[in-house]
């Protein structure tokens, strides 16, 4: 299988086109390292017969997204991947993953570092692990919120997980626009490196708003009070859920959204819509941190949406 990763790692340092067993990564100058790993399972993190390309750009994306809520820019990644001792049309299949990864590479400016491939027992199994860069003490950090600091997200929430039900066809007929973003999530790593100095606490949102909030919350010792009517829709979303308003919750709980949660001092709230206009991004306030450890989402007659939400979990 290395003939066909070799060209992702170019044949000079740090890889030098895998021919060695480890990559050799010398810093940029003045920049500390940024590590990060995530690993995605068939049928749990993706589906089994999702487009080889569209895999491997998900499983890179979601890793290049926690980069960018550490505010680093990317430098490359390690790949494993556990092929299905089964698989049909193997070699086919690897030559489309990597052409999912060599257009990334070349979008988010990246490159392969390493790695390792084998076969399995079990399912379609990858994991990669990023390296970003960031000028060191610039670092963005899930826990330096404080009570009545603004709440923000970016982009809108819940369009991946309703994607999702378009591709398990829960929801007919096929939305490509919903469907698009849970195959294809955007990091938002111009964004992430703009919020230095502007905010407080920052991490990506990956298992829901419900779940990641607790995050930030815990970590600053604080709770959350956030407006249901606040929390940023899509109109492709609004439109599927006026007619199955059952899939409401997906909006704070459905997971893979891959923006990003930060909270931020009320005197920068001009400073973070100007960078809102100067990006031609969403960056919703939703709510404010509280003294007080409750978190919630009021609707509009003050019931807490969250009483039996908390987000996606892993086990």
């Amino acid at each position: 299988m290395a003939h066909y990763f070799a060209p992702l790692a170019e044949k000079h340092s740090p890889a030098f086109g895998l021919t060695d067993d480890a990559a050799v990564l010398t810093p940029p100058e003045g920049q500390a390292l940024v590590f990060t790993k995530d690993a995605l399972v068939a049928d749990v993190h993706f589906l089994s017969h999702d487009p080889a390309h569209l895999i491997a750009q998900k499983a890179l994306r979601v890793n290049l997204s926690d980069l960018a809520a550490m505010g680093a820019s990317p430098i490359g990644y390690l790949l494993a991947l556990a092929l299905p001792q089964q698989m049909t049309a193997r070699e086919a299949w690897v030559k489309q993953f990597v052409r999912g990864l060599a257009e990334d590479q070349a979008l988010f400016g990246c490159r392969l570092l390493g790695g390792d491939t084998v076969s399995t027992t079990g399912p379609l199994t990858l994991s990669i692990t990023a390296v970003g860069a960031v000028t060191p003490g610039r670092a963005l950090r899930r826990n330096g919120a404080k009570a009545g600091d603004d709440i923000y997200v970016s982009g809108t929430l819940g369009d991946s997980a309703l994607g999702l039900k378009f591709l398990r066809h829960e929801i007919t007929p096929d939305n490509d626009y919903l469907i698009d973003r849970y195959h294809l999530p955007q990091p938002r790593l111009e964004l992430g490196q703009k919020l230095f100095g502007l905010v407080s606490a920052t991490m990506d949102i990956s298992d829901g708003l419900a779940g990641d909030i607790r995050h930030i919350c815990q970590l600053s010792g604080l709770g959350a009070s956030m407006k249901a009517e606040l929390l940023p829709v899509s109109s492709e979303a609004g439109k599927i859920l006026e007619s199955f308003p059952r899939y409401k919750k997906l909006i704070w709980n459905g997971g893979d959204d891959y923006e990003l949660l930060f909270t931020a001092p009320v005197q920068e709230r001009d400073q973070i819509q100007s960078l809102a206009r100067d990006m031609s991004l969403p960056l919703t306030r939703i709510g404010q941190m509280t003294a007080a450890p409750e978190i919630a989402i009021w609707n509009e007659t003050g019931d807490n949406l969250l009483s039996d939400d908390q987000g996606f979990r892993h086990f």
